[in-house]
């Protein structure tokens, strides 16, 4: 599955949005690249709105007619459409493994998954867009547990809050889905809203 591979600094610059977690080089310069970038710029609606869908593509590494799948999967669902998105975003293998504090990043974690390390209910998944279910169990292949991603992952858990949506035991390396996440439990700064006002034109 293709997925980009680009200069993510210049990306989250762009999008003016960390989209790594900790980047340094975004700290130190925050703002658009180009000799202007400092200049605020009037941004029109529409290209409001597009950021916003940008901020949500690079921020899950989900290329854009996956993207595109996603949003209309969440229309045809009952309920708010931008929260149903945000919910498949977050349900997403990848995600999953990022949220458990398995995987320093999201790129991190879609390697990992990609690589066979995961098995969700005791079947290997080595696909990132896998999307988990409420009282899926994800684990560690035995193979790997005692790889160095993982021992670090032992080592560092709890840096990064859990979220209430999924349970995680440390010494297992085992994740729970207790049940799909509704808004309330998603820490993200989307304002998903503007992606459905996006979409909505068409």
């Amino acid at each position: 599955m293709a997925r980009y591979t680009g200069p993510i600094t210049k990306k989250s610059r762009r999008l003016k949005m960390d989209l790594v977690g900790g980047d340094k080089n975004f700290e130190l310069r925050p703002f658009p690249p180009g000799q202007h970038g400092r200049r605020r710029i009037q941004e029109k609606e529409y290209l409001t709105q597009l950021q916003e869908k940008q901020r949500a593509r690079f921020t899950y590494g989900v290329m854009e007619k996956q993207f595109v799948r996603y949003y209309k999967e969440a229309a045809r669902r009952p309920g708010k459409t931008g929260e149903n998105l945000l919910q498949i975003l977050e349900t997403r293998l990848d995600n999953v493994v990022y949220r458990a504090g398995l995987a320093r990043t999201r790129r991190h974690a879609r390697q990992l998954v990609t690589h066979g390390h995961f098995e969700v209910n005791g079947v290997r998944v080595d696909v990132p867009s896998y999307r988990v279910e409420q009282y899926d169990i994800i684990t560690v292949r035995k193979q790997s547990v005692e790889t160095f991603p993982f021992e670090l992952a032992r080592q560092t858990f709890g840096e990064r809050p859990i979220p209430a949506w999924m349970q995680v035991v440390p010494g297992s390396l085992q994740v729970l889905i207790h049940q799909l996440p509704v808004r309330a439990q998603i820490d993200s700064q989307l304002t998903e809203q503007l992606i459905v006002e996006l979409y909505s034109k068409n």
